[in-house]
């Protein structure tokens, strides 16, 4: 397996007030995977995140460990590799082998998720469990000493270029205090429907690491939509 990235830099800079940006390559020019991420990184991306679907768990169907094992080759900051699939149990050594260098297991698809979250642990790799819309924030609670970050769904997972779900907002604060109550302090990622008003809302009640998309790759300057969602973001830290 390569070597992981420093995803330790990456929690260190939230910790320090930096609001973390991870551009997700599924809304990327697949033809051109290698140029998308040397972009977003030179515009500052912290992460490359990587929406891995089997058309089982959502309605899509994505890319697997070969492709990540070719972004682990050009890539220089982390690949956050979120799993939409069923029984990742089974098949999580496949995306360690690959690179992944963050995975995100729903909480929702995993009888196991427990012993997942070990294993990636194990491998040397940053353990995270997802929530999607539906899924009472408490679910997690039992599992926030094991893991580096909780990823909330402001979207249901399948499709990229989705509208914001507002109810994620009371979610995140929800989570933020659960934390806090648990005396545990995963980074809390948010993905769908993230632009620079949603980035605001979202980092006002909690989150500090943000899943863009479309915001990032379908916008002519790259460089300059990561930093006006960082900028959003950081403001309504006060």
């Amino acid at each position: 397996m390569n070597a992981p990235a420093d995803t330790g830099r990456c929690t260190a800079a939230a910790d320090n007030g930096r609001v973390l940006i991870a551009p997700s390559v599924l809304s990327a020019d697949f033809t051109r995977l290698a140029e998308a991420v040397a972009v977003a990184e030179a515009g500052g991306a912290d992460y490359i995140h990587v929406d891995v679907m089997d058309g089982h768990f959502v309605p899509n169907l994505t890319i697997g460990p070969p492709v990540i094992k070719a972004l682990k080759r050009v890539a220089t900051v982390p690949l956050d590799v979120h799993i939409m699939i069923d029984n990742p149990d089974s098949t999580i050594d496949w995306y360690l082998d690959a690179g992944a260098d963050s995975v995100s297991v729903h909480i929702e698809a995993s009888p196991q998720i427990g012993r997942t979250l070990r294993r990636i642990r194990e491998r040397g790799a940053s353990p995270a469990v997802t929530l999607n819309p539906g899924t009472p924030v408490s679910a997690v609670r039992t599992m926030l000493a094991e893991v580096d970050m909780v990823l909330v769904m402001s979207v249901n997972p399948g499709f990229g270029g989705q509208s914001f779900i507002e109810d994620s907002v009371g979610r995140i604060a929800e989570l933020a205090a659960l934390c806090a109550t648990e005396g545990a302090s995963p980074l809390i990622q948010v993905d769908g429907g993230i632009n620079s008003e949603t980035a605001a809302k979202v980092t006002a009640v909690g989150a500090r690491c943000l899943v863009a998309g479309n915001a990032v790759f379908g916008q002519p300057d790259i460089a300059k939509a990561i930093a006006d969602i960082r900028s959003a973001a950081e403001a309504a830290l006060g």
